[in-house]
């Protein structure tokens, strides 16, 4: 595979190609014969390549497109300038960062560190710092003359910074920065916002729109928008128990609970409206998510409906004794 530019017409075909796999409706006989095209020629392998469209659920098309997606900023940008010669390479450009735009923000595939759904890595940075990343996450490390800096794009991170160097250690986000002052802590982006929890020690935030800053100690969470700090509240149960692997929860609903196991699991996690205000309690593995539904059977009449391994229903379980249920 390279970077050669491709004629209009294969170009055309490949966009028509992802336009059908990523509306979700392609059959088997489309997708065995997008496979067939994909392998008939070499230009259309390397424009499927380079457009990087990628689907998990279409593996022809997998392995070159994670590639094409999976490079660096550095080779990234090389390749675009590379390819921004002709129409079709325009079109070539184009239709890659609208495909980023549509399924992932460009800041997550850009990123100097990022995970995919359901992997989590830990890094011991230049200073010291410890820093965790949580499934499907993405920050630029940005240390400099006057401050350590770590931009957070996508996810969670949870933080446990270096103590022999002076320099600021600030986490940003689109909501704003939140200082260490010799600390752990927590960041996560979350739709409303950005929740900063600190474990130990301090964290002064300030949002992006304001010039007022707030210190949160030791057992405090705040959600922090771009003008504003929400009220400060205490830490939840287990609210670091996925740097063990395990998700705590206690007397939460079935809904936010599939919610959040939904993010360590590739595919559709939904649960049935007639049993998603049950409560539970409990601990969860979070690298073995069909394990986690699996125990909620005993406790909880419900039964998971697997129609795929990508589409999974939590339901109520109409006999007495629930059971897993395939279909």
């Amino acid at each position: 595979m390279n970077n050669k530019p491709v004629s209009a017409r294969v170009l055309d075909a490949a966009i028509a190609w992802q336009l059908c796999l990523d509306s979700g409706s392609g059959s088997s006989e489309e997708r065995a014969e997008f496979s067939r095209w994909l392998a008939a020629d070499e230009e259309h392998a390397r424009a499927w390549m380079q457009l990087g469209m990628l689907d998990q659920r279409f593996t022809a098309a997998a392995g070159p497109a994670r590639q094409a997606l999976l490079q660096s900023r550095a080779s990234l940008r090389q390749r675009v300038r590379k390819l921004g010669r002709g129409v079709a390479s325009l079109v070539l450009v184009v239709g890659l960062l609208s495909w980023v735009s549509a399924h992932q923000s460009l800041g997550y595939w850009l990123a100097d560190q990022r995970t995919a759904t359901g992997e989590q890595r830990t890094l011991r940075l230049t200073d010291g710092t410890l820093i965790s990343l949580n499934t499907h996450s993405a920050v630029d490390i940005r240390f400099d003359e006057k401050e350590r800096l770590i931009v957070l794009h996508e996810g969670e991170v949870s933080i446990e910074t270096g103590h022999k160097d002076d320099r600021p250690f600030v986490v940003a986000s689109a909501d704003g920065r939140m200082r260490a002052l010799g600390t752990r802590f927590l960041v996560k982006m979350e739709d409303q916002g950005t929740r900063l929890s600190v474990l130990q020690s301090a964290v002064a935030a300030r949002p992006q729109d304001s010039g007022d800053e707030q210190i949160l100690h030791e057992g405090q969470q705040v959600l922090m928008t771009h003008d504003q700090l929400g009220k400060i509240t205490s830490l939840g149960v287990g609210a670091d128990a996925w740097t063990r692997g395990m998700l705590v929860v206690d007397n939460v609903r079935l809904s936010d609970l599939i919610d959040e196991l939904g993010r360590y699991r590739s595919g559709y996690l939904n649960v049935a409206p007639e049993v998603a205000d049950l409560r539970i309690t409990g601990s969860f593995p979070l690298n073995d998510t069909n394990l986690a539904l699996t125990s909620l059977l005993p406790t909880l009449p419900v039964q998971i409906e697997q129609h795929t391994p990508w589409w999974v229903t939590v339901v109520a379980c109409p006999a007495k004794d629930p059971q897993y249920k395939s279909k």
